[in-house]
């Protein structure tokens, strides 16, 4: 049985259409997804929406990326524009929360690209927090400085601080972060999705994740931290990359469910996920 904090999101089927991921999630016995706007644009916006909707499975938040180029501001009403439209596509799947990730520094110290963020973002948190929904920011891969500039927890706890976004804690990211029990501890508040997945020392591409369990993150540790710290929310599986295109999808998912229900049951996780905005 699937861990009822427990959660998929649709990267980690980056192959298969709206109509397979819901297939294959239903077989599977998983209730909540994060789906990835791409994936809606690609099957035809309306047209997905409707077939999300009769899935039968709970949105918990979809997923954006970079809405904003920091360095031109003149391009952030744009940007949005397109935050808003994407939130009003949450609002449709019954979703209160979209992830992003910042937008590339482009060449801004980090102190001015997250001070061009704050600036790009305030009227949309302002009509965020009213109408009682939630953004998240993503922290990303080192490489990805095409899509953002906070990489680790503690950046991208200060930078959530800052704009007044909450965050997706992405595991593979920070495991080996220095003082990540106290990070969580001291801002485990902000934190409103935990994205799961390990990582095989010696990988060198990305992304290259494999199914929990297989690798070498502390997953009992981390999400033990987590849980003791008083996170509320869901345990998002997010696998991408060789490793689980060549073992397949539904091989791959099963495994990563069957391995993080049992770890969430060692570790005493409560059943309910609380999903609110905080």
């Amino acid at each position: 049985m699937v861990h009822p904090r427990l959660c998929v999101n649709q990267a980690s089927t980056m192959g298969f259409s709206l109509a397979q991921d819901f297939e294959l999630l239903r077989k599977l016995g998983v209730k909540d997804v994060s789906v990835l706007l791409r994936k809606l644009d690609a099957e035809g916006l309306e047209r997905a929406i409707e077939r999300v909707r009769q899935s039968g499975l709970r949105v918990d938040n979809i997923a954006v990326g970079p809405c904003f180029e920091l360095d031109r501001p003149e391009q952030w009403e744009a940007g949005r524009a397109r935050l808003r439209a994407c939130q009003e596509v949450a609002r449709a799947l019954g979703s209160r929360c979209v992830v992003i990730t910042t937008g590339s520094p482009a060449g801004l110290t980090w102190e001015a690209a997250a001070d061009a963020l704050t600036r790009a973002l305030e009227p949309v948190i302002d009509e965020t927090r009213r109408a009682g929904e939630v953004l998240a920011v993503e922290n990303t891969n080192g490489l990805r400085f095409d899509i953002s500039f906070a990489h680790n927890l503690r950046d991208t706890v200060a930078l959530a601080r800052q704009t007044g976004l909450t965050i997706c804690m992405e595991v593979n990211n920070i495991w080996c972060e220095r003082g990540l029990d106290r990070t969580i501890d001291e801002n485990v508040d902000l934190i409103r999705i935990v994205q799961v997945n390990d990582f095989v020392v010696g990988t060198l591409q990305t992304p290259d994740r494999a199914v929990p369990g297989d690798g070498d993150i502390p997953l009992r540790r981390i999400l033990g931290r987590l849980l003791s710290a008083g996170y509320p929310g869901f345990f998002e599986l997010e696998i991408v990359g060789p490793r689980i295109e060549a073992e397949g999808y539904e091989s791959a998912i099963r495994r990563s469910l069957d391995y993080l229900s049992g770890l969430l049951g060692d570790l005493g996780a409560p059943a309910s996920a609380a999903t609110t905005p905080r």
